[in-house]
């Protein structure tokens, strides 16, 4: 089994820190870590490339970026604790599944926003980029989502009307599709939301505020209904890790 990644651990650091110290600069944030000034400028770069970090006016000071700070959302020291838990599992579930795993929390206004992902290692393979957001109702998630919600009719058809979709999928359809992910655990979208791609989306059971999804894509075609089957099974089965939640 290979260790931990340094340059991943190293990130992690600099978010504790400045989560913890406040705004600081390049020099600070390297006596305090031990990094070398452009090791440590690198990883401030990629972390404000990622949007966890921002320069603030004068570009000297490195500080969380607003989407990682306080409120009722994972952010700052509580997001950086939950992504150095989760981070290493979603990465083996994607590496032992072939697939793109992604963790999702729900935000404000009907959205969910990527804020880790673990990637296989085939030579072609699925990316998101972390921090994309996207609408609740159109993905797998959303259909996991409504699932546990339980609306009534009329709410249903409300929701319906406001999703676009990438290929047309009538109301009917949809709502067997949120009924069956209320049977089994998971939604599936299969190329209705993102076209060529195939997404499971499981909910973490009992998260609040925010609340969290995971996600599991693949190519269209790549996997039969029954091996959709089995990796949405799979996803449930690592929504439930304890890692997930804070300790």
């Amino acid at each position: 089994m290979t260790g931990p990644v340094r340059s991943v651990s190293q990130a992690f650091a600099i978010l504790r820190l400045i989560a913890g110290e406040g705004p600081m600069t390049l020099s600070q944030v390297c006596r305090e870590t031990g990094l070398s000034p452009s090791s440590g400028l690198n990883l401030l770069r990629t972390l404000v490339g990622e949007g966890a970090l921002e320069r603030a006016p004068g570009g000297t000071i490195y500080q969380l970026a607003p989407a990682w700070q306080g409120g009722d959302l994972l952010t700052g020291a509580r997001m950086a604790g939950l992504l150095a838990r989760v981070q290493p599992l979603i990465t083996r579930f994607a590496k032992a599944h072939d697939t793109a795993c992604g963790l999702w929390q729900q935000l404000a206004g009907d959205r969910l926003a990527l804020v880790a992902l673990g990637e296989s290692e085939a030579a072609t393979r699925i990316h998101m980029a972390i921090g994309q957001r996207q609408p609740v109702g159109g993905g797998s998630i959303g259909r996991a989502l409504i699932a546990a919600e339980a609306p009534d009719p009329a709410d249903m058809e409300r929701r319906f009307a406001r999703l676009r979709w990438r290929r047309p999928l009538a109301f009917a359809a949809w709502v067997e599709q949120v009924a069956r992910a209320r049977q089994c655990g998971f939604g599936v979208d299969h190329g209705y939301a993102f076209p060529g791609i195939v997404s499971i989306g499981a909910l973490v059971p009992g998260t609040r505020n925010p609340r969290l999804c995971l996600s599991a894509s693949v190519f269209v075609g790549a996997r039969s209904d029954a091996e959709i089957e089995t990796l949405g099974r799979a996803l449930c089965g690592l929504a439930t890790d304890g890692a997930f939640y804070e300790v």
